[in-house]
Parts: structure tokens; sequence; C-alpha cells
């Protein structure tokens, strides 16, 4: 029987503000840490909640703090520090909140009047964004940056969590918004897409990429300033563009998903003069199509198929590759958006015991696009031919190919898998099951070929997003081991890192630290040796027999 989320847990989990320890605090250690296992695991997310007498209405809200897991020689050290972002310190100068937030509006000024704040808001159509970057991190060269889904990203110090410089996107590529789940390419350069709102008459979603060093002529120079745009796609809709959390690569190719999840940018623009939050400016459509869009990294140009599927939100991009001439995207998918209002603090305030109606189930899809449609194929003919997956892609008329995809299973979210297999063929997903509450409370592993799960779990335990981190000259793809940070709803149970056998799920070791704890988001494992996301790339014969394991999928 799942564990419900009560009152209790609750207010332990969301219902105060967690005290920051910027100075190093040494776990308690029990089991035995791998030997080989050297580096740090940075973790992100939401921390303060309120702000003198003032509160956030939304858990995606709250102030971030960073905290990190140093593990050296069997031994780790942990920190915790609050962003110090413009927003942080301006809320803390006030000792209110006067940053507005995506769920939260907020007033500098409460005492001005209606006309006042016409005039102090209406001068800026598109709002300036918070830097509040509490959902991710980005490897960028030698640096390393928080990020969020606004226009701004912070430098920090991985080492101390201290904040350094602010860095506004919209001096290197002209977009309001971007994700915060950037890939790397081979070469270790970053891709990303954010969004440009009504810019000379046009909104866009812009796929860009900073590589991964400056040209050795101008080594002194941040890889920002080289950042180059791959393609721009035209939104459907000049006012109301889609959002979007993520996307998805290939060695080849870039997916993006143009879903009905759209933000009203007239009612965007008006919010603050009506008291409103920018999240009530998001609506899904459900009437509408979900539109698959697939660019050519080489060439920067769309494939000129126009792919639809049913309307769905993803938040989360698993794995894509290439097979056969098609190309092959797993996603995280909802029927609607309610999983964002499930987040409101007054619902999660509430718990959820005997109120699992309002939690939407997330299911992994797999869709199987074309990359070349047979111009004589017959209409209502499914051009997907491959033995590996049930995934149909059907023609219609006027180039439109409906995808239907395959439904490989549910109850799961916020994946990882090993990154080295990031574009390619791969097999297994690491992530949180989620079940009664989208609070999760066990880790699992799904194989992809035999459609079979492994679990942990423990009473009162709610774990983050498991990061994989391969074993060295690993052989197999599940070679490696999962860190995740545990909170525990038990009074009595201190806080600890978990590190899993990743093949087997067998418990190596705890790293109990004495510290506030708190549920986040999203982290990055940064090993001891120079970073990069693909050193352990897969060897030929790892991905032939990836090959012939998923061609008996």
């Amino acid at each position: 029987m799942p564990l419900s989320l009560g009152a209790c847990a609750m207010e332990v989990l969301f219902g105060r503000n967690k005290k920051e320890q910027p100075e190093p605090v040494r776990a308690k250690v029990t089991g035995k840490i791998p030997t080989w296992l050297q580096g740090t695991l940075l973790r992100n997310g939401p921390g303060k909640h309120t702000v003198g007498e003032t509160r956030y209405n939304h858990w995606f809200d709250g102030l971030a703090l960073l905290h990190s897991f140093t593990i050296r020689d069997g031994e780790v050290c942990y920190r915790s520090r609050y962003l110090r972002s413009d927003t942080y310190n301006a809320n803390m100068e006030a000792n209110r909140i006067v940053v507005s937030e995506f769920g939260t509006m907020a007033y500098p000024d409460p005492s001005k009047n209606l006309l006042s704040k016409a005039f102090t808001y209406l001068s800026h159509t598109i709002p300036d964004f918070t830097d509040n970057c509490l959902i991710n991190f980005m490897k960028c060269g030698e640096d390393v940056y928080v990020t969020t889904e606004t226009n701004y990203i912070r430098k920090i110090n991985p080492q101390t969590l201290e904040t350094l410089e602010k860095v506004d996107y919209r001096k290197y590529v002209g977009i309001n918004m971007a994700t915060a789940h950037p890939h790397y390419d081979s070469a270790g350069n970053v891709l990303n897409i954010g969004t440009s709102i009504v810019d000379k008459g046009k909104t866009k979603y812009v796929i860009f990429k900073i590589p991964a060093a400056a040209p050795d002529r101008m080594k002194r120079k941040s890889p920002l300033q080289h950042t180059e745009v791959l393609c721009s796609i035209p939104s459907r809709s000049l006012l109301s563009p889609s959002y979007y959390h993520s996307f998805g690569v290939t060695e080849n190719y870039i997916i993006f998903l143009e879903q009905p999840f759209k933000l009203d940018i007239l009612k965007m623009a008006t919010a603050y003069i009506r008291g409103v939050s920018w999240a009530s400016c998001l609506a899904f459509h459900r009437e509408d199509k979900t539109y698959i869009h697939i660019v050519n990294q080489r060439t920067g140009k769309l494939v000129s198929t126009k792919f639809y599927t049913d309307p769905m939100v993803v938040f989360h991009h698993i794995n894509a590759y290439e097979e056969d001439g098609c190309l092959l995207f797993d996603v995280i998918a909802y029927e609607d958006s309610s999983l964002y209002n499930c987040f409101y603090l007054a619902n999660l305030k509430q718990g959820f015991e005997g109120n699992s109606r309002i939690i939407p189930v997330p299911t992994l899809k797999r869709f199987a696009v074309p990359l070349c449609t047979d111009k004589n194929a017959e209409v209502g003919s499914n051009l997907i031919k491959l033995a590996s997956t049930t995934a149909r892609a059907l023609k219609e008329k006027d180039d439109q190919v409906y995808c239907q995809p395959e439904l490989l299973c549910e109850g799961l979210d916020l994946p990882r898998i090993n990154y080295a297999h990031n574009g390619k063929r791969y097999r297994y997903v690491f992530a949180f099951e989620v079940q009664r509450s989208p609070i999760p409370n066990k880790i699992l592993k799904y194989d992809i070929l035999t459609k079979s799960f492994l679990r942990w779990g423990e009473q009162h335990c709610w774990p983050s997003e498991p990061v994989f981190v391969p074993t060295p000259d690993a052989k197999e793809e599940d070679d490696g081991i999962l860190l995740s940070a545990i909170v525990s709803s038990d009074p009595q149970k201190l806080p600890f890192l978990l590190i899993l056998d990743a093949k087997t799920f067998a418990e190596l070791a705890r790293a109990y630290v004495d510290v506030d704890m708190h549920l986040d988001l999203h982290g990055l494992f940064i090993p001891d040796t120079d970073w990069d996301p693909r050193k352990q790339a897969p060897s030929q014969e790892v991905q032939d027999r990836a090959s012939s394991q998923t061609g008996q999928v």
C-alpha cells in the first residue's frame, strides 16, 4: 500500500522554511561507498516559502536553496546555501515578498494605487522575470550555473555554493524564457531552447548552442558570448506560445513538442494590474493537438512533414534515438495540466489522503516518427515498419502524419538515464514512483526491454530524483550507482544521501547528516576528474548489444 502524504508529513516537508548550512558538515556513513566514487552531487530546489508575514502561493515559487554532497575517499561532507539572487536580496531587505514568481504576484509598494501600478507595469509589456534559479544546474565550459525557466541564470561556485554573477540570456540570444533542462552534445556544447515573445511582430521558439569553450584567440571570454542560433520555429500563435519544460535530442536531430498548454501573452501583460499571477495566464486547450517539430542539427532546418499527436502535457523528455530511418523518443506524458495545480501550497497543506482523484497519472509514452515519408503511401497507412515498437505514424491528407504512441508503463516521473546513452539506443530509466501522491516515496528502475521494475522505498522516507553515476570503464548501461537525497518525515530519523547499486538496487551506503534538508527538484554530479558528460560513452560492442536488445522489445 503506498504511503499517503498527510498533514504531519506536509508540515515537515513543505510547511517550514529551511535553515542553510554554509559550513561543511561531515556525514555519518554506514555501509561502504565505492572507492572510485569521488566528486560532488549538487542539488537545487525551493527552501523558503515565507518572507516576513508574506507567503508564496506555489511550491515552485520558493527561494532557491542549493545543497551538495562532496564524496571523497569514503567520506561525505554536506553543505547548503540560499542562492543570493537579486530576488532573494530584495525580499530579505524588504522583509516580505516584493519580486513576483510564476504562481505569486508581488507588489514592491503595496501603498500604490491602481493607476500607479498600471504606469509602473505597462512600461514592460513583457515583464522582467525573476532570477530565483531554483530548478536545475548547467555546466558551461568550466563554469556551473543554476537555472530556472526565465531569461536569467546565475553562476555559482560548486565547491562553496556561493552566488556569483547574474547572466541574462537576452545579451546573447533573443529569448524571454528558456528551459532549465539543457542538453550536451558529444563535444560538450550546450544545447537549449527558449521562447522569443512578439519580437518584431513574431513569436518563435529559438534553439541555440553554447560552445564548450571560447575560441582559442578569445580564451578569456565566456563561451556564452559565442552563443549560436541553430533554428527558429514559428509559434502557431502570436499571442499564445506553448509552455514546455524540456526537449529531446538524438545524434542528428532535436525534438520539440509544441503542446496545447499555452501562455496567454495579453493576460500576462495585464496580470500585474489585475492582481493575478502569471500562472493564471496558462491554460490547457484539450481541443487542440500537440505538434511534433523535428530539427536537423546539421542544417538547422525543420523536417517538412507536419507531425502531430493527441493533446497532452509533457514536462520531462527521457531519451530519443534514431533507428532505420525513424526517430524514436520517450516522454513522461500527462493528460492535462493539473499536475501544476497539485503543488499550490494550499493543496499541499490539505494533504492527499483520500484525495487521489486530483493526482494525474504520468505515462511513459514512446513515439516513432519517420524521417522520410513515402509520398505514394496510402492515406491511413502506418509509416512505421519497426519491429521494436508498436508506435504508429498514420499518413493523412495535406502531408500530415498522426503519431500514435506505444504506452510503455505508468506511474513514474523525474526520469534520469545513463547520459552516455543520451541520443542513443538505451534500456534503463531511473525515476521516482508516482502513485496516490505527486510526492515520491519510492525510487525505481524501469527496464524497457523486459517491462520490469526494481524499487527502493522505506517508511517515512521521501527521495529526490535519482542521479546515475557510471562505474569507471563500465561495460553495461546500468553499471554504476544511483545517488538520491532522502528527506524523512519522521523527526527521529536524520536525512541522508542514499547510494544504490544501479544494476541490482542493493543498498551500498548511507550518509546521514544532522541538518535541515529540503525536498528538491534536480541535480548534477560533478566528478573530481575533468567534467565530461559523455566520458563514459559506451563502446561499439555495448552499442551493438543494445541495438540487438532493443530490436526484441
